[in-house]
């Protein structure tokens, strides 16, 4: 079950990090762009280095789809080769394709990303805002294959009070009745650690929000986007884990691919500075909770 190899990747590495591989080739330095004839080879390349100096600190990694597809064909290529050669490091691998439909479409979404075949991803983020029939595919395969999914609750882009705030008649908050949902459809893949593979995507910007579904989804794993470029800081997350410590997974992209900003170093240094973000974001998630358990 996907909650339960999270779980214990985050207890193993004492760290609920997650890599997020966004690359642009403008984040690639001149030295690999040098090297070879295409955009495609050169961000592989840079996420390969990724990859080998991170795998060891951090247990997951997140690829936005968005910016494989805007390289065309060769871009679900590079995708699919990441994808493995994270796999082959020893990292779980998140893919950010926000997909849904109508059931007999989410089904076929549900085959093309979380089957065991191209893609195959160990968990896929889903837009739930279809209803139940659009989200009962993707269950169904945490169910039969043991994946995951995490569905959009809170995002944390600036906007999305314009919908994901507005009052119901029962005076619920459309984030908040999503929520619940969310709880439900997570009940029947629970793992032996509480946790369900039906997660949620709540953004780092809106800490409030984190504190007080905290509260109310117990089971749910939270998939947190927004931490470092969009602003959320450490203060910002730390209420989106339980009392034990766990229940979250932390994603950092630009913040740590490039990092060689935050430090002062050069691009050609982007290694060096991924690494010294990476073990910082360890050791300060590590100052507040508690990654021993939860029995």
């Amino acid at each position: 079950m996907f909650a339960d190899k999270l779980y214990e990747k985050i207890i193993e590495y004492k760290n609920p990090t997650v890599l997020g591989l966004d690359p642009l080739i403008e984040y690639v330095p001149d030295s690999i762009r040098k090297k070879y004839s295409n955009d495609i080879d050169a961000i592989y390349h840079f996420n390969k280095d990724l990859i080998n100096n991170l795998h060891k600190i951090i247990p997951a990694v997140k690829c936005q789809s968005a910016y494989y597809e805007l390289l065309g064909p060769k871009g679900g290529y590079l995708l699919q080769k990441t994808m493995d050669y994270a796999k082959s490091k020893g990292m779980l691998v998140i893919l950010d394709c926000k997909r849904n439909d109508i059931g007999s479409t989410a089904r076929a979404y549900a085959n093309a990303y979380l089957n065991d075949g191209i893609y195959s991803a160990d968990a896929i983020t889903v837009n739930g805002y279809l209803g139940s029939d659009g989200i009962t595919p993707f269950v169904n395969k945490c169910i039969e294959l043991g994946k995951g999914i995490y569905i959009l609750v809170k995002t944390s882009n600036k906007s999305s009070y314009e919908l994901q705030d507005m009052k119901l008649e029962n005076g619920l908050k459309v984030y908040e009745h999503m929520a619940q949902l969310v709880s439900s459809w997570g009940e029947k893949v629970i793992g032996k650690y509480g946790y369900s593979s039906v997660g949620a995507v709540i953004g780092a910007t809106h800490p409030k929000q984190l504190a007080e579904l905290r509260q109310t989804m117990k089971s749910s794993i939270f998939l947190v986007p927004g931490y470092g470029a969009q602003g959320g800081g450490v203060e910002d997350v730390k209420d989106a884990f339980d009392k034990y410590g766990n229940g979250a997974i932390i994603n950092s992209s630009r913040g740590l691919m490039c990092a060689y900003k935050k430090y002062n170093l050069s691009k050609e240094q982007f290694i060096k500075a991924a690494i010294l973000e990476a073990l910082d974001m360890k050791e300060q998630f590590n100052k507040f909770i508690n990654l021993k358990g939860n029995s």
